[in-house]
């Protein structure tokens, strides 16, 4: 056994093996393991190549390609980049002058997570959901996680990354006060927003839904709006809803609004032959803090109305009043509206008439005084001239 150990061809093998294990060590130490390296988005950046401790030159590489942003290669080999955008992201490998590949590092740019702006919506008492916006983008993947102080308990609030927003069921809305706390993280960091909310206020109600709005047979000035609670909504007795109805023809800038708690109302003022804009809210009842839901889609109807045919029997019905009850009321109305009208208009000349008497009468006495009065003061300055002519001396 000795003997073929120390063989030619024994000791060629191993040299042989004991070479290619070297190589392999050799390449394992060239061939590194590729880190991640995170940078901010606008700061300066330095990557470190593996054999720059040789003070050796190195050629740098992005992409697998020889073109780089703006950058500076220092004598140790390391690459340098000022001020890094979106451009300078990738995979960045150094190579010795033989061409060796030393090292390779992948960089990633974005931000770490800032505060969250929050806000959150209430559409029952049992409910809330909380959503947020990032302050600006984070170019990386960013995760969440968000906890809420129902009272004196902290729980989970369920979180949807994808939509940014989380629920929280089974609240104590007695409570004054709640916390929500959501955390969002990405490998940049982390940060946490804390803020505080009265449920109370935040109460908002869905729309309601199923809003009709309907003519109705013979009244051209009368529609019959209806609706249905929110679905969002589920206790109807325990929690009762005050609807705000607003109407206007269309084309008027001006609402008439009703309230009230039944879940149908029959307007009784719509303008005939109009169509008109019609919609419904809500509001919880009992908690005069809570606000008014968004208004329901906007309706047009036309109130209900008589259509002319080319019947010449109903022609001659519709023109001949007397026929029927209701028309010969209408017209009756009528009657008294044309002899109020007349009346009213000789009223009015008789009193101008009165007028223009009195102001001729007052002119006549004027001018007749005025006449008086000019002659009264010419005898007036005769008679003084005579006795003026009879006290002089002959």
């Amino acid at each position: 056994m000795p003997g073929l150990l120390s063989s030619p061809v024994c000791l060629t093998v191993i040299w042989f093996l004991s070479w290619s294990l070297c190589s392999s060590r050799a390449q394992i130490r060239t061939d590194e393991v590729p880190d991640v390296q995170y940078k901010t988005l606008g700061s300066n950046v330095t990557l470190t190549c593996g054999k720059s401790q040789n003070r050796l030159p190195v050629v740098w590489h992005l992409n697998n390609s020889s073109v780089l942003p703006w950058h500076r290669v220092t004598p140790d080999g390391e690459l340098i980049l000022p001020q890094v955008d979106r451009s300078a992201q990738g995979d960045y490998s150094c190579y010795d002058t033989e061409g060796r590949l030393l090292h390779t590092v992948t960089l990633r740019l974005g931000h770490r997570p800032g505060l969250l702006s929050i806000s959150c919506r209430v559409p029952n008492h049992t409910h809330v959901r909380c959503s947020w916006v990032e302050p600006a983008k984070m170019y990386l993947p960013v995760s969440y996680n968000a906890t809420f102080k129902n009272g004196a308990e902290w729980r989970p609030c369920v979180v949807d990354a994808a939509r940014r927003h989380c629920d929280v069921d089974e609240l104590a809305f007695w409570q004054p006060m709640h916390t929500l706390i959501v955390t969002a993280f990405n490998d940049f960091g982390s940060s946490k927003t804390t803020i505080r909310i009265k449920l109370h206020e935040l109460l908002k109600p869905d729309p309601p839904e199923s809003v009709k709005v309907e003519e109705l047979e013979d009244f051209p000035q009368r529609l019959l709006v209806s609706w249905s609670f929110p679905s969002s909504w589920p206790v109807e007795d325990a929690f009762p809803l005050m609807f705000h109805i607003r109407y206007r023809p269309q084309g008027s800038v001006y609402w008439s609004e009703i309230y009230t708690e039944e879940s149908s109302f029959v307007i009784l003022d719509a303008l005939a032959g109009h169509l008109h804009q019609v919609q419904v809210r809500a509001r919880d009842e009992v908690n005069s803090e809570s606000r008014w839901s968004d208004w329901s889609q906007l309706l047009l109807v036309k109130p209900w109305e008589v259509y002319a045919t080319a019947d010449p029997t109903e022609e001659s019905e519709y023109f001949f009043p007397f026929d029927t009850k209701p028309e010969t009321s209408t017209e009756k109305s009528h009657n008294p509206i044309q002899g109020d009208e007349g009346n009213l208009g000789l009223v009015i000349l008789l009193v101008l008439f009165s007028v223009v008497i009195l102001t001729t009468i007052l002119s006549l006495i004027f001018v007749m005084w005025m006449r008086q009065r000019r002659r009264d003061q010419a005898t007036k300055q005769e008679l003084t001239s005579m006795v003026k002519m009879k006290s002089m001396p002959i």
